[in-house]
């Protein structure tokens, strides 16, 4: 038996084989460097205190002149250089580290196989592939839907290209095993390009996008990166989205791509016949999408005649869309998109099949009044019989008599026209009278889904009361129901998601709403995004402000209450809450002493409201007051 002083234990050695493997611990142990299976031939303790290495990870060197990372040696740790409540990934397998690994102060880490592995790669000493089969994704048994991994070299899809699989669990394409270590670039003409880990996290330099992991092609004194696929693209790509083949232009100055309309550098591809020019990742763009913004498909143009419309702006971000550019469109609605916008969260979206794309029938609304006896000489509904009520209901407009009514499905006042019973206490506003029995939403993520699946079906509700999935009030109204996860929305919320732009009193300018909004929300109480927010203006409402009613009617006033925007600097010195109290109050915010709040007894270090009696010396948080 060989026998070998290690470092990291205290205790000599001893190789074993197989057999004697199986003798000393029942032939499944883990090695204490790397945490992996131990396989003959191995080293293991002669202390016998369960000590194993792996041969390569017992022979690993203390320090490694890595020829992917000239500047710094990787030094080999005993733990992870990062604290305990963080963990430390491998720069090349992007699995976690937790024992043994080699380190250099650029901050890079891996796992002792996969310096080793890479170093062979470098030193061009990869005898392992000698005896591994050469896999066509083609026809492989692995091949899951196309859904092979990716290669460890360059991290594109192993389905790209012939690849292999090796024991030790790495895939690597035949071409990356076979990289040149320099390259002379037209991208980059001064100096060569060298084979080199990314440990500066640069982007590359043709499509922009920031390699995580693998290998890239750089230049270090130039701070210079490119993918390797970037570096060697291939001449002409065929793509079903696409009726012709695109031919690979190398471009000096940047240009920009007609398929996206954004900025594309040295790499490009073009169409001769249809003369447009592209980034190699716009060419399979998805045809036909179905996004959470819009209920109706979109489908991918690359320009939109210009007499359909001036100017139209993206449904994201609500910035203007250039039309001579591509982009995502609907026709039917003139709603548009921009391509990166539309892209941008892989939740928010799903492609759709080229058979699907124009089936329109399931969008068809059903009437929720089922049946009209009668219609006045305009030909407008006077007597309906409805889904959600057993009586036949009346068309009225007499606010006077019954202006203190509340609609039974929206649950706001009574006004304009309306429908109301005549044997029991039913209103319903006309417009709540007429709404779709079945629509079709987009906005909605089912549960605990992730993704995006395309437009659910909502059912028009009014058999219980529910908690609104959007505003979290509890409700005895009518709802629209998610007939695929159960939850409720009431008709104030399912309207406002509806829209793209709001107009409410009190501003003059259209709100429109930014899901990704990231600014600081200046607000009373806190609330958080989504917002309603105006371009321009620096004036944000929250979509619970968005829903206030315009009107109310209360217990504490016999007359109605309208939801005013009084422009006086001082309202609150001059007005008082005759609910909440007698004094007039106003808004603060404690720096350094913070006072107990009166209502809940936790200190005031948000904004709050406090009397302006100064005798008084009342104070509450904004919530509880």
């Amino acid at each position: 038996m060989e026998e070998l002083k290690n470092y990291g234990h205290q205790h000599p050695l001893l190789m074993l084989n197989e057999e004697q493997l199986i003798d000393n611990g029942n032939g499944v142990v883990d090695c204490s460097r790397c945490a992996e299976k131990v396989s003959a031939p191995c080293f293991s303790c002669v202390e016998c205190c369960g000590f194993y290495l792996h041969k390569t990870c017992a022979e690993a060197p203390l320090e490694l002149n890595h020829p992917f990372h000239r500047h710094h040696p990787l030094v080999l740790l005993q733990n992870p250089p990062c604290t305990s409540d963080q963990r430390c990934f491998c720069d090349f397998c992007d699995e976690t580290c937790e024992k043994f690994l080699y380190h250099c102060s650029c901050g890079l880490d891996f796992h002792i196989k996969c310096a080793l592995f890479t170093f062979n790669i470098g030193e061009r000493n990869l005898k392992e592939l000698e005896h591994v089969a050469l896999e066509d994704p083609s026809f492989s048994s692995k091949n899951d839907g196309g859904n092979l991994g990716n290669c460890f070299v360059c991290w594109e899809p192993l389905a790209i290209y012939t690849y292999f699989s090796l024991d030790c669990g790495f895939n690597l394409h035949k071409k990356c095993a076979e990289l040149s270590l320099k390259l002379n670039h037209l991208c980059h003409r001064k100096h060569p390009l060298v084979l080199q880990f990314n440990s500066e996290r640069l982007s590359c330099k043709t499509c922009q996008v920031t390699p995580e992991r693998g290998l890239v092609y750089g230049c270090s004194p130039c701070k210079l990166a490119i993918h390797i696929d970037c570096a060697s693209p291939v001449p002409v790509i065929e793509d079903k989205s696409h009726q012709h083949p695109f031919t690979l232009f190398w471009r000096r100055i940047p240009f920009i791509c007609d398929a996206c309309g954004t900025e594309g550098h040295h790499v490009a591809y073009t169409c001769g016949t249809c003369s447009i020019m592209v980034h190699k990742k716009c060419i399979s763009l998805p045809r036909i999408i179905q996004h959470t913004l819009h209920v109706h498909r979109v489908f991918h143009t690359y320009f939109i005649p210009k007499e359909y419309f001036e100017s139209l702006n993206c449904m994201m971000c609500h910035e203007v869309v250039d039309t001579e550019l591509g982009s995502y469109f609907c026709a039917d609605c003139d709603v548009i998109f921009h391509v990166n916008c539309a892209l941008k969260e892989k939740e928010w979206y799903c492609i759709v099949s080229q058979e699907n794309g124009d089936d329109k029938s399931r969008d068809k609304p059903v009437n929720s009044i089922t049946m009209v006896p009668e219609r006045n000489d305009a030909g407008e509904a006077t007597v309906i019989e409805h889904c959600n009520h057993e009586h036949y209901l009346m068309l009225s407009d007499n606010i006077r008599e019954h202006g203190d009514k509340c609609c039974d499905g929206c649950l706001l006042l009574i006004s304009a026209k309306f429908y109301h019973c005549s044997r029991c206490d039913f209103f319903l506003h006309k417009s709540c009278a007429e709404l779709p029995k079945m629509k079709l939403f987009s906005k909605h993520f089912c549960g605990e889904m992730q993704f995006f699946s395309g437009s659910k079906p909502f059912i028009l509700s009014s058999d219980s009361m529910f908690k609104c999935v959007e505003c979290g009030v509890l409700s005895n109204g009518f709802s629209y129901k998610c007939n695929e996860c159960g939850n409720h929305m009431c008709l104030r919320c399912f309207a406002l998601c509806l829209q793209d732009a709001v107009k409410i009193p009190g501003h003059k300018h259209p709100l429109l709403f930014y899901y990704d909004y990231e600014e600081q929300l200046v607000l009373v109480g806190g609330i958080s995004l989504p917002h309603f927010v105006v371009r321009i203006v620096i004036f944000i409402y929250a979509v619970g402000c968005v829903l206030l009613p315009t009107t109310v009617k209360h217990k504490c006033d016999h007359h109605i209450l309208t939801l005013t925007y009084d422009k006086i600097n001082d309202y609150a010195k001059y007005h008082y809450c005759d609910i909440y109290h007698p004094h007039p109050v106003t808004f603060i915010k404690k720096i350094h002493y913070y006072l107990k709040c009166d209502k809940c007894g936790k200190p005031c270090d948000d904004i709050s409201v406090e009397c302006v009696e100064s005798e008084c010396k009342y104070i509450a948080h904004w919530e509880c007051y």
